[in-house]
């Protein structure tokens, strides 16, 4: 079973940045929920981890001493931008980054350009304590500029988080190596041929009183030496009302 952390930057007193009517940390809670729900339900063997799942603050320490005493697997903290300029999606791992840090920066950021589309800012290193004190591989995901109105706009579409939420499972399975689930077979509940469907009561009830039907069996496939009988009675009633 591998553990994956994700990490929901800012939170409660520390929005993160703010601008465009948009708070940075509800867009990491949001994007961090879909990527538990959805990586858990596609794949098999894993378990995803919360740094936070509401809207409450935690120290940087606190949140890498929780991942390291569970022992994930990797660690990714999600994140928005801010600054100005052309806006867009990038990446960071640590200035001294491990082989595993690099790949899963690569892997990660690859599948969700894939996703998301737009302005590529690139791999980067930066020492930043959530992949400086984590000691799994770990990578931080910059998702747009809140204060790029273009950016901004893309973030209040639910498609666009669909397709962060959609970049970060589809890269942390890639990396781990993960198996789809076994999708169950749909389950057929079988009718009762002897009740009619509501839709089509009425018009049976109608129809067998009118002799067309013996009133047996309203929900059973008819045969074609079947038909030639309702057919026959259906143009025996004709005469008669001609």
């Amino acid at each position: 079973m591998f553990k994956v952390w994700i990490d929901a930057g800012h939170g409660g007193k520390d929005p993160g940045a703010v601008a465009n009517g948009i708070q940075e940390k509800d867009i990491a809670l949001k994007v961090s929920l879909g990527i538990k729900e959805r990586l858990e339900v596609a794949y098999e063997d894993v378990q995803v981890l919360l740094s936070r799942s509401t809207d409450v603050f935690l120290e940087l320490r606190d949140r890498t001493a929780k991942a390291n005493a569970a022992g994930a697997d990797i660690l990714v903290s999600i994140h928005c931008n801010a600054g100005g300029g052309k806006g867009g999606f990038e990446t960071f791992r640590y200035t001294s980054a491990s082989q595993g840090s690099i790949k899963l920066q690569d892997t990660l950021h690859k599948t969700i350009m894939a996703n998301l589309g737009g302005t590529d800012r690139g791999h980067k290193a930066q020492n930043l304590h959530m992949v400086r004190e984590s000691k799994m591989p770990a990578v931080l995901t910059e998702n747009l500029f809140v204060d790029v109105a273009a950016d901004a706009d893309r973030l209040k579409q639910a498609s666009v988080l669909d397709a962060i939420i959609d970049g970060h499972v589809q890269g942390i399975a890639t990396y781990l190596g993960l198996a789809k689930t076994k999708e169950d077979k749909p389950v057929t509940q079988e009718r009762d041929i002897n009740v009619p469907s509501g839709w089509a009561k009425e018009t049976w009830q109608d129809l067998t009183k009118k002799g067309f039907f013996d009133g047996t069996r309203p929900g059973a496939p008819i045969t074609r030496e079947e038909m030639a009988i309702v057919v026959g009675r259906v143009l025996k009633y004709v005469d008669q009302k001609g």
